[in-house]
């Protein structure tokens, strides 16, 4: 470490890096996700996009993130990396950072990315911003977002192009913004790390579009095996056995069609969750909830849907009993359809709903789930 200065941020110029989770040799969806992300990063920054993988025989696997907008992958295969470890994937990423620099380090923020990130950031000495729903680097597209997403006045956001950092004006055009949701969820917060690199962001899995694969690309992609050294002693921990256990969770980030349901169904959870589930089985899809139907105890927290929950891009959301409470609509809001049902006509749902029926749920799901079961006996 002691040649190693993360505050010498010129010095960082090594692209734009991903961390590119694998588990029993079959890469992690969130990779993909991140590689898409990270393209455009490094697009806006004019520099280049890697991935880093670390494991024990997982070359071969290496060039599909090409597909997805990777330049050039980072292979780290060693034995002691087979099954992930804080001690043994900490060290390694953390002297392949020290050698080639890279100027940005992104990883998914699931159970490892959120072991992975700290303790590497706390190494490096740098920055970290966790579980971010959002990053940009290009000013313009990220007033673009502010203007789109957040309720600051026009010149609070002209005024976003500089940061004052001990007490200096800072142009932070070149740095990442990370936005993640803060307070409970109720406010967005965009951070920077001006004076350390790499600056480092864990990122929500299912937030980020993942690019279509392009094979040309996978072909193209340029695999580097770095130089590090790994030995029993830098390891605190041994990984005796893996057991797996089967528990069944929603899969929402995968579901093509998603029925959530809010507080409307207060006067018959029961009820107002049967017609859910009974909805979500006619249209092949999976039931879903607001923050207060999970705080209610209603329904267990992987079916969570929101800035707090998942974020989810299904091609049918279904909102019943929904408001529409701005944390919720941010992890909904670029489904391709948007079906709202509600009593309530003001409510904030119907600004963002592709169709919107302003009624009781309990009177009107039924009456779709009969048409919907008219219109497949029709076909």
């Amino acid at each position: 470490m002691s040649t190693f200065n993360s505050s010498d941020v010129a010095a960082f110029k090594g692209g734009v890096w991903v961390f590119c989770e694998q588990r029993q040799g079959s890469m992690m969806p969130t990779s993909f996700e991140l590689i898409s992300e990270g393209r455009k990063l490094a697009d806006e920054l004019g520099t280049k996009l890697y991935g880093i993988l670390l494991g024990e025989g997982i070359e071969g696997i290496a060039k599909e993130l090409g597909g997805y907008g990777a330049d050039g992958v980072y292979v780290c295969d060693h034995p002691l990396l087979k099954n992930y470890t804080t001690d043994g994937y900490t060290k390694v990423i953390c002297d392949v950072i020290e050698e080639y620099k890279p100027e940005i380090m992104l990883i998914g923020a699931t159970n490892i990315g959120r072991d992975l990130g700290p303790r590497c950031a706390a190494r490096l000495h740098t920055g970290l911003c966790a579980d971010c729903t959002h990053l940009d680097v290009d000013m313009g597209i990220y007033k673009d977002f502010l203007k789109e997403n957040s309720t600051l006045a026009p010149e609070r956001i002209d005024a976003t192009s500089h940061a004052m950092v001990l007490g200096q004006k800072h142009d932070v055009s070149r740095d990442l913004k990370m936005t993640r949701p803060a307070f409970g969820g109720h406010l967005m917060a965009s951070i920077i790390c001006p004076r350390f690199r790499p600056a480092m962001a864990t990122v929500r899995p299912g937030v980020m579009k993942k690019a279509a694969f392009d094979q040309a690309k996978a072909d193209a992609c340029e695999i580097i095996k770095p130089s590090f050294t790994l030995t029993a002693d830098d390891m605190k921990t041994e990984v005796v056995e893996v057991v797996k256990a089967a528990k069944k969770l929603v899969d929402l980030i995968g579901a093509d069609v998603v029925v959530s349901v809010g507080r409307g169904i207060s006067k018959d959870v029961e009820g107002g969750i049967k017609l859910a589930e009974e909805l979500a089985e006619v249209l092949g899809g999976v039931v879903g909830g607001s923050r207060a139907t999970i705080d209610s105890g209603w329904l267990s927290a992987d079916h969570q849907v929101g800035q707090t929950g998942k974020t989810v891009h299904p091609k049918i959301y279904v909102a019943l009993g929904i408001s529409g409470a701005i944390q919720h609509k941010a992890g909904m809001q670029d489904s391709e359809c948007i079906i709202a049902v509600n009593k309530n006509d003001t409510a904030p749902i119907f600004e963002i709903a592709d169709y919107g029926i302003c009624g009781d749920l309990f009177k009107v799901t039924p009456l779709l789930i009969e048409a919907i079961k008219a219109a497949k006996a029709a076909k």
